[in-house]
């Protein structure tokens, strides 16, 4: 007898159905898998095989062949454990249970526990768009899946309950659904009424430095890639760690597909969903597989996707292998990363700020104004050729950042709060999403070469002073491009319709680093 139960399969956010087909016939008892499945799927044999006997159920003593279709997809992971059993049990007639348009997902325990399985979110939704309105999920991803409205979902903790539930002797309670949307705006409030005092890294802690904080602010208003340089202790970490505090709110759409991706890693918190923006800080030892995503057999999303729509942070930028950084040249440029491995080839969003730090020299003093380098010339190019013209031309603004004064430190006036700055970066936001309405932008370092035409018009004056920077800078045409965008951002804080020559100036003199060594 054949049985056929329905699961999913994930490839990056996106997936196939996936139909388990279990065939049982008489012959020598055996358990053969096909249909391309990996060494995972392989192994649910013995899993499956205990939980059913550890539930009491009737396992077939007989010869079974389970496929796995369409044959031509490679099957991964654990999350068809649940389907498999399901439909073994049906093929030996132990369960008689209509499962027609019902998505099975989750992992077997030995015992016949359901254990949680990565990606729910994003294979319950994909699924409700090709049809299928009823899925049975672990209870522990209960809530990611509870998010998703106009579905059915049952969540079980046992083998077991799946199958007095399809029997109908004790049918499962459908999850109470209030919608992602809905959820998201809840957390987004709860997060809000938490906020009781300044955040420990609040702007208003960071001591002098107006120069930099400028800079942020003038980087987060338009989503531009920013750089600190500075000696050791001037505040770059403290100036970086502040950036989610100005950030703007999530939107509906930017958590929906952030929280699918942190699914996909298997890394949301309890309350499966993504209510604030992320900051990523791998270490200068992260490798490019960790930062790009990948893995040897299944494809898996690095720090650069984990950091989509938020932040990534790298801290020491001279101390990252160089081809590491190199990886990280399309996505920026594109906002999205293809990765093509054994297991497949997958392309997961990429649309972060880059926000670095790095000292200037080996020792960190040069161009200090209270501390003397010991560097020599050779030194200091060989540390700043750690890091490729190419790299350091897709980065927005470049600002120096120099050491602080005990009187700056002592003082005991703050400077402005986090909260005052995030009210003009997110009235610049605004500006920007009432310009971009009907194109394929949100923000101004988004541009294209099409769009900085329309939208960067520049009078004579302002094309005058951008051609003395082109050239004594000697500046790409790249620089140039995002010269006009730093340009336009300054123009919507200042809420200007014009970009002024006071706003080009500016946008120049965040792309000066290093010009003293040309």
């Amino acid at each position: 007898m054949i049985a056929r139960v329905e699961s999913y399969a994930l490839f990056g956010l996106e997936g196939v159905p996936v139909t388990v087909e279990a065939d049982i016939s008489k012959g020598i008892p055996s358990f053969d898998m096909v249909g391309l499945p990996d060494a995972a799927v392989k192994e649910s044999r013995e899993r499956v095989k205990s939980a059913v006997k550890n539930s009491g159920l009737m396992f077939p003593n007989h010869k079974i062949t389970v496929n796995y279709a369409p044959a031509y997809v490679k099957k991964e992971g654990s999350a068809l454990d649940l389907a498999t059993a399901i439909s073994l049990l049906k093929g030996e007639g132990a369960l008689d249970a209509d499962t027609n348009g019902v998505i099975f997902l989750g992992e077997l325990a030995l015992n016949g526990e359901l254990r949680p399985v990565r990606g729910v979110l994003p294979a319950v939704i994909s699924a409700r768009e090709k049809g299928y309105k009823t899925f049975i999920v672990p209870a522990d991803n209960e809530k990611e899946a509870g998010y998703v409205g106009g579905v059915n979902v049952y969540a079980a903790r046992t083998l077991r309950e799946v199958v007095d539930h399809l029997s109908g002797y004790a049918p499962l309670t459908p999850v109470k659904s209030t919608g992602f949307e809905a959820a998201h705006k809840a957390a987004a409030k709860a997060g809000e009424n938490g906020q009781t005092e300044l955040s420990a890294h609040d702007l208003s802690f960071v001591k002098g430095q107006e120069i930099a904080k400028r800079a942020l602010e003038v980087a987060v208003a338009g989503g531009h890639n920013i750089l600190f340089v500075g000696p050791p202790g001037s505040g770059k970490t403290m100036l970086a760690r502040a950036i989610p505090t100005v950030l703007p709110d999530l939107s509906f759409e930017e958590a929906l597909e952030i929280t699918k991706i942190h699914s996909v890693a298997g890394m949301l918190g309890e309350n499966g969903i993504i209510s604030e923006r992320p900051f990523r800080t791998p270490h200068h030892t992260a490798t490019t597989v960790s930062l790009c995503g990948g893995g040897n057999k299944s494809v898996h999303p690095g720090e650069i996707s984990l950091a989509h729509g938020g932040v990534l942070f790298l801290d020491e930028l001279p101390e990252y292998k160089r081809s590491t950084l190199e990886a990280l040249r399309q996505p920026l440029e594109d906002g999205v990363i293809t990765i093509s491995r054994a297991g497949g080839t997958v392309t997961y969003p990429a649309s972060f700020m880059l926000c670095a730090s790095m000292n200037p020299c080996p020792c960190g003093n040069y161009g200090s104004s209270t501390r003397q380098c010991t560097c020599t010339p050779s030194e200091i190019k060989r540390y700043r050729a750690r890091i490729s013209g190419p790299l350091l031309d897709r980065i927005d603004i470049q600002v120096e950042v120099d050491g602080v004064t005990y009187d700056d430190l002592s003082g005991g006036e703050s400077g402005e709060t986090s909260a005052e700055i995030k009210e003009r970066t997110d009235r610049a936001r605004t500006i920007q999403r009432e310009r971009y309405a009907g194109e394929n932008v949100n923000t101004n370092s988004e541009m294209s070469e099409k769009d900085i035409r329309k939208f960067c018009a520049l009078s004579k004056e302002c094309d005058d002073i951008l051609r003395e920077a082109f050239t004594s800078l000697r500046l790409s045409a790249r620089a140039r491009s995002r010269i006009l965008k730093v340009a336009r951002t300054i123009a919507d804080l200042a809420m200007e319709e014009n970009i002024l020559p006071e706003h080009v100036m500016e946008a120049v003199s965040y792309r000066t680093y290093g010009a003293e060594e040309e």
